[in-house]
């Protein structure tokens, strides 16, 4: 993609990687480029050094953006702590991550809105997801349940505990971004999405000395390492989705330095490192127990200040620890500049051999020649022990989801009924609703069928339901009554209730006649390889293959084309 004249916005671009790949772009002329950064002080900071690099560029070409995008756009200057000690903002946050996702959700979000405002292009990810979400640490949660449990707590304790529990889980907050991501980027434009990820141990394996505790390694790194791979196969699913940005990933398997070299203050999270007055004469003796804590050391009215080289996100490191993670047979280091290079290379169409992304697509197995050859003999068995059983193999609610199971039982009766895809456009849909009916009241074995695996079957009235002691559709949200409104009727017949409305096979002849059409508009002489849905593959519409016909309602109606093969 030519990035020239194209909005580009670098998430993390204040970071490390974020600042190189700015400087990268430049030279691309790209039309403007949002930087973000979690705090309004670094976004500003990095804006003004750029602007005094390149000042002959528009005022406007550099525009900053700052705040946590994980969370909504109302909460995204607060502090994570200060959401999850506030019991109303803790349940929204909670709410935001483990609800069904919908567009009061969606259109709250820190990202959606960012994107809306400035509708990017091309968006460079150099945000350390992995350790943002992983470093909540769950464990520390765990422990503060545990001895909440073991201390005879009060309610109110325990069901503020386990709310932030559910605000930590790694794996429910991972996959709200990728939705919130996704659905984002497809709402307002993007083109092409590029994440820095990481391996979490700078390409070490179990045996990291680097670790967080006295545990090697520790559970939390080992997290940070599992969120990351996480990420990045839903990158890949993202990757393989019909209408997607293009979608890349880097990931870098070493430490990455530097940004600046220097002496100065000493900060943690942010903060000076205050010394402390503490001398050989304040030991303590060691009796029953050692506190993990005190307050009874003042500051010494200094703060911590040495030489130390400055590797942005990933911490500011002596010499004597830098020297350490980079020696050969350590971490190593790769330079952020040789990772910004090979962005915009992979931006621009090339193909550097670092894209997991590619990586993955050509390392997995793929569907065979064999198995494909072999799909037609599997079904031709499976029809011929049907008529020597005398049954109709239809859907056992077991693959999924219940849409599947009503769509396949809904087709079935419609062959029962009519055996031809012509004979079915050529009934009054009234008539076709009373017909079908009529089929099931003569066999109750089907009825059976379809309600003991938790699809019901609603009435030609809309309002009787023919079902079974559980139900596959509405699912369970917490609670076991819900309003039958029309409105939600309507989406649960939808979902998974076979449906013996009119209105349906008013809709189940426009899918019938979409089918035929588009065979009919493939030229009979055309014999390539270009076409495969023809109307021989539908057995000149005489024939009704229940599976075919779903296959292509998903195709065409839930966007569910495989892209990749």
């Amino acid at each position: 993609m030519d990035i020239k004249n194209k909005k580009v916005l670098v998430l993390g671009g204040w970071g490390l990687v974020g600042n190189a790949v700015v400087r990268k772009l430049i030279p691309k002329e790209p039309r403007q480029i949002i930087l973000t950064s979690l705090r309004e002080s670094e976004a500003k900071e990095a804006i003004s050094k750029l602007r005094e690099e390149f000042p002959d560029l528009p005022g406007d070409f550099f525009i900053p953006w700052w705040g946590n995008i994980f969370v909504r756009e109302e909460f995204k200057d607060e502090d994570r702590f200060e959401i999850l000690n506030d019991d109303k903002k803790r349940q929204v946050l909670m709410s935001d991550i483990m609800d069904e996702l919908n567009d009061e959700i969606l259109h709250s979000s820190a990202i959606y809105k960012l994107l809306e405002t400035h509708k990017p292009e091309i968006i460079i990810d150099c945000i350390n997801s992995a350790t943002g979400i992983a470093y909540q640490n769950i464990y520390s949660s765990y422990h503060n349940m545990k001895k909440l449990f073991s201390d005879a707590p009060k309610t109110e304790d325990l069901i503020k505990e386990t709310e932030k529990l559910f605000c930590t889980l790694y794996v429910p907050q991972l996959i709200r971004h990728i939705q919130i991501m996704y659905n984002s980027m497809s709402e307002h434009g993007t083109k092409i999405y590029v994440k820095i990820g990481t391996s979490g141990t700078g390409g070490m394996g179990l045996n990291i000395p680097y670790t967080h505790s006295e545990e090697k390694p520790s559970r939390v790194l080992l997290s940070k390492s599992s969120v990351a791979g996480a990420h990045t196969l839903l990158l890949f699913l993202m990757g393989r989705t019909p209408g997607a940005a293009i979608t890349k990933e880097i990931k870098p398997t070493a430490a990455i330095a530097w940004k600046r070299i220097e002496y100065g203050e000493i900060k943690r999270r942010g903060k000076p490192i205050e010394l402390l007055d503490v001398s050989l004469d304040n030991a303590i003796k060691l009796d029953e127990k050692l506190e993990l804590k005190l307050n009874k050391f003042k500051p010494a009215g200094e703060t911590l200040k040495s030489v130390f080289i400055d590797t942005g996100e990933n911490g500011t490191f002596s010499r004597g620890e830098f020297e350490a993670i980079t020696a050969q047979g350590q971490m190593e280091y790769v330079t952020p500049e040789e990772i910004a290079s090979d962005v915009i290379y992979e931006i621009q169409g090339g193909n550097t051999g670092h894209d997991i992304i590619n990586a993955l697509d050509n390392a997995t197995m793929q569907p065979s020649y064999r198995a494909g050859f072999m799909q037609h003999s599997a079904v031709e068995k499976l029809e011929e022990l049907e008529k020597i059983h005398n049954v109709d193999s239809v859907a056992f609610e077991l693959l999924g989801p219940p849409r599947l199971s009503k769509l396949l039982f809904e087709i079935h009766l419609l062959k029962l009924g009519y055996g031809t895809m012509p004979a079915i456009l050529k009934e009054d849909p009234e008539n076709i609703s009373e017909r079908l009916v009529e089929i099931l009241k003569g066999n109750k074995k089907l009825v059976k069928q379809m309600v003991s695996i938790g699809i019901p079957i609603l009435m030609p009235d809309g309002v009787s339901l023919v079902r079974g002691n559980e139900i596959k559709i509405p699912p369970f949200r917490g609670d076991y009554e819900y309003p039958a409104t029309p409105e939600n009727i309507n989406a649960w017949a939808k979902d998974g209730w076979v449906d013996l409305r009119k209105e349906n096979f008013v809709k189940w002849q426009e899918r019938i006649k979409a089918i035929i059409d588009e065979a009919e508009s493939i030229p009979p002489n055309d014999t390539s390889s270009m076409y495969v849905r023809n109307k021989k593959y539908w057995d000149n519409f005489e024939k009704i293959n229940i599976g075919k016909v779903v296959s292509w309602i998903f195709i065409h109606e839930e966007h569910g084309l495989r892209m990749k093969d």
